[in-house]
């Protein structure tokens, strides 16, 4: 879950640092005893904070400073370094603070300091009731930062899952793979809901939402009132109505419960079959690697993600997974699965013990077309993530939102972009009115190594590398009309931090 350890590296803060041999402007690496921290001057002023992101550990040393911000290479969470506090998920702890004391010209480094408190919403433009509808990364994220930024009315959130909002990513990668325990799963404990008096109900299905009433009606008839609501019920995997592709040994996706049924499944078993070449089939295809399986990959494209990453790109992707084994068959499709042989499109067979459908998801619009919010091709909302109907707003899978680079109506559904969604939206719940302006991010894993990518490409981009893939250091550039869209990066943590913030407005 985290990267090695930075225990002393760089400067020994403890020892003393000369002022003249310091620089007068920037970052100096260096720990305090084992723990690593980061020292930014500006202006004359020294701040220190804790070296390594909070999320998965990342070296803050090696992302990208930018303004009075610290973007980790990782993940591309975001700290302040006045502060330490975790601006933008995938963070959510920030980081330590330390006492920075100067003595003879000699600066040391040698306790912490209390945590800063965020800045404080108005409580004059915040409701009395917040519900939100949906357990994932957007709704923990939205209730994460009412809490944080002080809000002090009733939370209540609804989610239909049975298990406490957890690390959705890991779902297709470590966990899936067995080398990550499930007690690193939830995104928070208990006690995190309990101290912050969030009404957190498990497997609870809503059945509607009677905005004229401002309350959200469950299944089981009870009704919870608001003043305002966030509406982030995700997305569902999609299911093919392929003969036998509904039988008991075929799997897909999404939850907790179905990581653990796919775990389940591949014990004594000796090959799967992963419909679908997106980024969550190949991530499952490497995690079922791992646990000794015979892989195949069938996918109806002839290169790999060519739409998303270009031809070179996803043609480098296939080749690291055929160097662990996994065989693919591309140009085809599954045309019948009898629970043991799934014929190919191209008059083959696969004996397999069952299959991994990784097609892609669907947005869950029920309830707001029902609700008569506006709908194309997902809930159509403003740059501060309201609905058509005041006071409802939607963030995350569902959201369809103005891209304030192009100014189309753009939905993405990538896990980091759902959690800073769900944090803008709780902002502008309380009153705040900040256009969301976050550039998508997402990463996938793949054994040893992995991709990033940043910004919102359409499919009809030039596509540009700089650097060499063949190599494993490259950064794919999708630039429309001379502009840069999308970048995709392996080995490139910084370069890839670089296009975020080319590609940020605002």
């Amino acid at each position: 879950m985290s990267t090695d350890p930075q225990s002393a590296k760089g400067q020994d803060f403890g020892a003393g640092l000369r002022l003249d041999a310091a620089p007068q402007e920037g970052l100096v690496a260096g720990h305090v005893g084992d723990d690593p921290v980061l020292l930014w001057i500006k202006d004359g002023e020294h701040h220190a904070v804790g070296g390594a992101c909070t999320h998965y550990g990342g070296h803050l040393a090696d992302g990208l400073l930018d303004g009075d911000r610290i973007h980790c290479p990782l993940h591309h969470a975001c700290f302040s370094l006045r502060t330490g506090e975790a601006l933008a998920g995938p963070a959510f702890d920030s980081l330590v603070r330390w006492k920075v004391e100067i003595e003879d010209s000699v600066l040391f480094i040698r306790e912490p300091l209390e945590a800063a408190q965020p800045i404080q919403a108005r409580q004059d433009t915040a409701p009395d009731r917040i519900v939100i509808v949906g357990g994932g990364a957007a709704g923990f994220a939205a209730a994460e930062m009412l809490r944080r930024r002080g809000f002090a009315g009733s939370l209540t959130m609804l989610s239909a899952d049975d298990a406490a909002p957890y690390d959705r990513p890991n779902l297709s990668k470590d966990y899936l793979a067995g080398t990550a325990p499930e007690a690193w799963m939830p995104l928070r404990g208990p006690e995190f809901y309990a101290e912050r008096r969030i009404d957190l109900r498990l497997s609870t299905q809503v059945a509607s939402l009677d905005t004229a009433g401002k309350a959200v009606v469950t299944a089981s008839g009870d009704r919870f009132s608001y003043d305002v609501l966030l509406l982030a019920t995700g997305a569902e995997p999609i299911r093919l109505s392929t003969p036998g592709f509904d039988l008991a040994n075929v799997f897909t996706l999404r939850s907790m419960a179905d990581s653990r049924a796919i775990a389940a499944a591949a014990e004594g078993a000796k090959a799967v079959a992963v419909i679908g070449g997106s980024f969550i089939g190949l991530e499952v295809a490497a995690a079922l690697r791992h646990r000794g399986l015979a892989v195949h990959v069938v996918a109806p494209e002839a290169v790999l993600m060519e739409k998303v990453m270009g031809r070179d790109l996803g043609a480098w992707v296939q080749a690291l997974h055929e160097q662990h084994g996994v065989n693919f068959h591309l140009g085809e499709t599954g045309v019948r699965f009898d629970g043991r042989r799934l014929e190919l499109s191209g008059g083959t067979s696969l004996e397999v013990d069952f299959l991994a459908v990784g097609v892609g998801v669907r947005p869950r619009l029920d309830l707001a077309t029902a609700a008569g919010l506006a709908v194309d091709k997902g809930v159509v909302v403003d740059a501060f993530l309201e609905t058509s109907i005041r006071g409802v707003y939607a963030a995350g899978d569902i959201a369809r939102y103005p891209d304030p680079r192009s100014g189309e109506l753009i939905r993405v559904e990538h896990w980091v972009a759902a959690e800073r969604q769900g944090q803008a939206a709780a902002l502008n719940m309380m009153g705040e009115r900040a256009s969301f302006v976050a550039v998508p991010f997402f990463w996938s894993h793949h054994y040893d190594r992995a991709i990033q990518y940043v910004g919102h490409a359409s499919g009809g981009e030039v596509a540009e590398t700089e650097g060499s893939i063949a190599s494993g250091h490259a950064t794919v550039r999708f630039e429309r009309d001379g502009q840069l869209a999308a970048a995709a990066s392996i080995g490139q943590h910084v370069e890839n931090l670089e296009a975020e913030r080319e590609l940020s407005v605002g």
